[in-house]
């Protein structure tokens, strides 16, 4: 049912904990299911440095925070933007279709950190530029 890799990053997931120096944080969650995942980053010079995340879910949702750190750390902030739920499938070699939702959150943790640290740096932004399809972040979907 699970692939290798996504029993990998939820039996050792990578980046786990709250970044203490973080300067961007992002929190979602799916009422639905229940999972919330919050994103730390430590952006510099528009890359972003070091990420980690702190998730309570099931094992989808863990692998898919662990992945999705994984695939934005050291990428600039437009490059993290640009990251979506089916890179993160796809990096983890697929998910259940039951288990889709798990990857969407994790794109919208990662939206939502840099929406968060967009704002802190006096950027002009709306919440619109980081609009989700889901029901996760600004609730369009709910």
């Amino acid at each position: 049912m699970y692939s290798a890799k996504v029993m990998d990053h939820f039996a050792n997931p990578r980046n786990v904990g709250v970044l203490a120096d973080a300067n961007a944080v992002g929190q979602v969650g799916n009422a639905k299911c229940g999972d919330i995942m919050k994103i730390y980053m430590k952006i510099e010079d528009n890359i972003i440095k070091d990420v980690s995340f702190m998730t309570f879910g099931c094992g989808a949702a863990i692998a898919t925070s662990s992945m999705a750190t994984e695939l934005v750390k050291g990428k600039t902030v437009e490059e993290a933007l640009t990251l979506t739920n089916k890179a993160v499938m796809d990096a983890l070699d697929g998910l259940p279709p039951v288990k889709v939702h798990c990857s969407l959150l994790a794109e919208e943790a990662i939206k939502a950190a840099i929406y968060d640290y967009k704002k802190s740096i006096g950027e002009q932004v709306t919440e619109d530029n980081f609009a989700c399809n889901t029901c996760c972040h600004n609730k369009k979907c709910e």
